[in-house]
C-alpha cells in the first residue's frame, strides 16, 4: 500500500516536537527547547503553552542563592572581601550582613517548630551598630570633600549633595551592583531596599573598624561620588526661587543686582516659542538661558549664572581619584563623628 505524504514534510516534524514539549513542560526546560526551533516552524500550540509558562523574573522563580546546593557562606563572605580588594575582619564582615528582622524571623521559625527557649535563641548580633557608624562616616567624609571641592556653594547645597548620595535609592542600587543583597540575612527575599541601604552602611562601619578611615574614606569616594556623573546641580538640590538665590549671592560678593533682557527669540506666535534671556551685572552679561517663556527663561539664566558661581559647571574639571593625602578629610570625619 502507497503511504500517504503530508503536504508539507515539517508538519510532521512539528507534531513530534509538539508531543515532545508537552512531555517535558513540567520540568521548567520548555522555554529553553522552543528557542531551538524558528517560530515560522512552531505550531500555535506550542506557543499557546509558552503562555502558561512563568517568566523567569517571577516571584515563584525569585530565590536566594543561599538556597542553592553547594553553598559555603564563608567562601562567599572571604570572597567578597577579596572581590574589593579590601582588608576586612571576617568576624565584622559577617555580622555587617546580619539584620535585625532576621534574627528575628529565625527565632519565630524555629519557636514555631517547638524547639527548647535555649535552641530558640540565636548566638548573632545584628548591624544596627555597624549600620550607625558608617551612615556617620560616610555623611562626614562627603561633607568635608564637597566642602573641599566646591568651597562657594552653601551649605544648603552641599547637605543636597550629601543626602542624594546617601539616599535609599542610591545606596540599595549601588548595593545590589556589589552583590550584597546574596550575602544579606534578611527575613524576605528579594531583600528591601532599606535593608541593602541599612547593610551597606554597615558594610562600611565594618571596614571602619578592620582597616581605618583612611580606606573607608577611598571606599566611599570610589563608590558613591561617581554617581555624581552626568547629574545637574539642581536636579539634586531643589531651588524654588533661582533669581532670590542669585541676587543674594551677588549682594554677598558686592556685585550689583542683575539686569535681565531678551537676547534672542523665535516662534513667538507658534505653539513652541523659545526665548533666550541674559543677565547683566555692570554692562556685562553674566549668563544667559533659554525657556518656552520669559519667566522661564530668566529662571534658566539664573541657574547658568549659579553654576558659574559655586564651581558645578557642566565643563567642571572631573573628580580627582587619585590617592588623597594623609589626613585630608578622614581626620575631620572622624572628629565629626
Amino acid at each position: 500500500m502507497n503511504q500517504i505524504q503530508p503536504d508539507y514534510p515539517i508538519r510532521g516534524f512539528c507534531g513530534f516536537v509538539h508531543l515532545f514539549l508537552v512531555l517535558h513542560a513540567s520540568t521548567g526546560r520548555l522555554r529553553h527547547l522552543v528557542r531551538l526551533f524558528p517560530r515560522r516552524e512552531c505550531p500555535s500550540v506550542c506557543l499557546s503553552l509558552l503562555a502558561t509558562q512563568r517568566p523567569r523574573g517571577s516571584a515563584s522563580f525569585a530565590r536566594s542563592l543561599s538556597e542553592k546546593p553547594n553553598w559555603d557562606y564563608h567562601a562567599e563572605v572571604q570572597a567578597f572581601s577579596h572581590r574589593l580588594h579590601e582588608n576586612f575582619s571576617l568576624d565584622l564582615l559577617k555580622t555587617a550582613f546580619v539584620n535585625s528582622c532576621y534574627i528575628k524571623a529565625e527565632e519565630a521559625r524555629r519557636q514555631g517548630l517547638g524547639l527548647d527557649k535555649e535552641a530558640v535563641a540565636l548566638n548573632l548580633q545584628d548591624n544596627t551598630k555597624l549600620s550607625e557608624q558608617g551612615e556617620s562616616f560616610s555623611r562626614s567624609y562627603l561633607t568635608q570633600c564637597f566642602e573641599g571641592a566646591y568651597p562657594n556653594l552653601p551649605a544648603k547645597g552641599i547637605g543636597a549633595l550629601v543626602d542624594f548620595l546617601n539616599s535609599q535609592e542610591l545606596v540599595s542600587y549601588v548595593a545590589q551592583n556589589l552583590s550584597i543583597q546574596d550575602l544579606t540575612l534578611c527575613a524576605e527575599f528579594p531583600v528591601p531596599p532599606n535593608v541593602l541601604q541599612r547593610t551597606f552602611f554597615a558594610v562600611i562601619g565594618a571596614l571602619l573598624d578592620s582597616s581605618g578611615p583612611e580606606k573607608t574614606g577611598i571606599f566611599v569616594r570610589d563608590f558613591l561620588i561617581p554617581q555624581l556623573i552626568g547629574k545637574d546641580l539642581f536636579e539634586i538640590w531643589e531651588v524654588i526661587n533661582p533669581m532670590g538665590l542669585l541676587v543674594e549671592e551677588l549682594t554677598k560678593r558686592n556685585i550689583s543686582s542683575p539686569e535681565p533682557r531678551i537676547t534672542r527669540q523665535s516662534g513667538v506666535n507658534t505653539v513652541l516659542p523659545v526665548y533666550f534671556v541674559g543677565l547683566y551685572c555692570d554692562k556685562k552679561i553674566i549668563a544667559e538661558g533659554p525657556g518656552e517663556t520669559l519667566l522661564a527663561a530668566e529662571e534658566e539664566a539664573a541657574r547658568v549664572a549659579l553654576r558659574k558661581l559655586y564651581g558645578y559647571t557642566e565643563n567642571r574639571r572631573p573628580w580627582d581619584y587619585s590617592k588623597p593625602k594623609q589626613g585630608w578629610a578622614v581626620e575631620k570625619a572622624i572628629s565629626s563623628n
